[in-house]
C-alpha cells in the first residue's frame, strides 16, 4: 500500500525545519548547487491554492516569508482561503484570478501577474480536476480534465516564461527558476501511448470514443491521460529551457485519489466517485489514522521539497514521489515522440489565444 499512498513511515522532510527563509534576508550567496536563492525575496504562484494540498503549500510558503500569489477561479472561495491563511500564518497571500478551463482567462491571469511583478521564482502547477463526467468541457470545447490539468497549465506557464527567465537573471545566472507540476500515480491509467487527439476535443470522434469506453472507464482514462500529460510537459520544459529553469512532476500520494475535485472544489465528480470517495477516505483514515488535514499536509510535501529543499540537479526532468524522493514514472513518459506530438497539438490549440 505504501507504494501507492506514500511511505507508511514518518516523512523525513519537515517544512518548518527544512524550508529556508524565503524573505531574501538569509544572507547566503546563491550558487549553482543552491536549492533556492537565499538573497532574493521569493515570488511564487500556486494554482489551486485555495484548497487541499494547494492551500497547504501556500501556508507553508507564507510561514517562510515568501510572496505568494494564490491563483484560483472563484474570488469568493479565494477570499475565504486567504482569510483563513492570514489567521494561521499572520501573512497575506495575493489573489490571482485564474480559470484554467478558459484560455482567455489564462492569458488575462498571466498578463495581470506580469504587470505586477518583474520576475517569477517558483511556479506550482498544482490545480486540477479529477474524473469529471465526460459531458463537461472547457469553454473552448476541450475535455475538462485535459483542458484544465494540461492545456490550461501549459498556456499559463508558457506566458510566464519571461518572468521565470528574469528570476534566473536576477540571481546573476546562478539559481534557476522552478516549475513544479502536480501529476499523480493515476497517470498509469492513461490508455495506449498516453496521448490521443480523438478523445480530447468535443465532436463526433470524441463521442464515439466515449461510447466505446463507457461512462465509467472514460473519465478514468481521461484523467490518466491528463496526468501523463502533466509529466510530458514537465519533461519538455526541463529540456527546452534548461539554461534558465528546472522542471519536474510530482505525485502527492493518496490525496488526489481520495479527494476528487476541481481546482476550486466547485465541480462535482461522477456519481460513482461521490459514492466511493467517502468510503475510501473512511478506510484510509482507519488504516492510516490520518485526518483530511494531515493528508493534505503530507500531500504537499513532495512539491514543497522539490521547490525549496532539493537542488536543481536533483529534480530537473524527474518524477518526485512522497514524501520527497525521486522515483520512476511509467516508461511511456520517456517517449519523446509522443511528448513532442502532445506539445505540438497544444500549440495548435493555442494559436487563437
Amino acid at each position: 500500500m505504501g507504494g501507492v499512498l506514500g511511505p507508511m513511515s514518518k516523512p523525513a522532510f519537515e517544512p518548518v525545519r527544512d524550508i529556508p527563509d524565503l524573505s531574501g534576508k538569509g544572507g547566503m550567496q546563491p550558487s549553482s548547487e543552491s536549492s533556492i536563492s537565499h538573497t532574493n525575496f521569493q515570488i511564487i504562484i500556486v494554482t489551486g491554492g485555495n484548497t487541499g494540498i494547494g492551500y497547504e503549500t501556500v501556508k507553508q510558503l507564507l510561514l517562510k516569508n515568501a510572496k505568494v500569489y494564490l491563483a484560483a477561479r472563484s474570488p469568493g472561495k479565494a477570499a475565504t482561503a486567504i482569510q483563513s491563511l492570514e489567521a494561521e500564518t499572520k501573512a497575506t497571500a495575493i489573489f490571482l484570478q485564474l480559470d484554467l478551463g478558459d484560455l482567455a482567462s489564462v492569458r488575462q491571469a498571466a498578463e495581470s501577474f506580469l504587470k505586477l511583478e518583474g520576475r517569477l521564482d517558483i511556479l506550482f502547477n498544482n490545480a486540477g480536476v479529477m474524473n469529471c463526467p465526460t459531458d463537461m468541457l472547457t469553454k473552448q470545447g476541450h475535455d475538462l480534465q485535459f483542458g484544465t490539468n494540461v492545456l490550461g497549465h501549459f498556456f499559463f506557464t508558457e506566458l510566464l516564461l519571461p518572468a521565470l527567465t528574469r528570476s534566473y537573471e536576477h540571481s546573476n545566472g546562478k539559481v534557476p527558476a522552478r516549475i513544479i507540476t502536480t501529476s499523480s500515480i493515476g497517470h498509469h491509467a492513461a490508455p495506449g501511448c498516453g496521448f490521443d487527439v480523438a478523445s480530447l476535443r468535443d465532436g463526433p470522434e470524441r463521442d464515439a470514443w466515449i461510447k466505446k469506453e463507457g461512462s465509467i472507464l472514460a473519465p478514468v482514462y481521461l484523467y490518466g491521460r491528463s496526468k501523463i500529460g502533466n509529466i510530458y510537459m514537465a519533461n519538455y520544459w526541463a529540456k527546452a529551457h534548461s539554461d534558465v529553469l528546472v522542471s519536474c512532476s510530482v505525485h502527492s500520494g493518496a490525496i488526489r485519489l481520495i479527494c476528487p475535485q476541481t481546482h476550486d472544489g466547485s465541480i462535482a465528480a461522477p456519481p460513482s466517485h461521490r459514492v466511493l470517495t467517502p468510503i475510501v477516505r473512511t478506510f484510509l483514515s482507519f488504516v492510516l489514522r490520518d485526518s483530511d488535514e494531515l493528508l493534505n499536509r503530507r500531500g504537499a510535501l513532495p512539491q514543497l521539497w522539490a521547490a525549496t529543499a532539493a537542488t536543481p540537479a536533483q529534480i530537473t526532468g524527474q518524477y518526485v514521489l512522497p514524501w520527497g524522493v525521486i522515483g520512476k514514472a511509467n516508461k511511456r513518459t520517456a517517449d519523446t515522440k509522443v511528448e513532442r506530438e502532445m506539445i505540438e497539438y497544444m500549440r495548435e490549440q493555442l494559436q487563437e489565444y
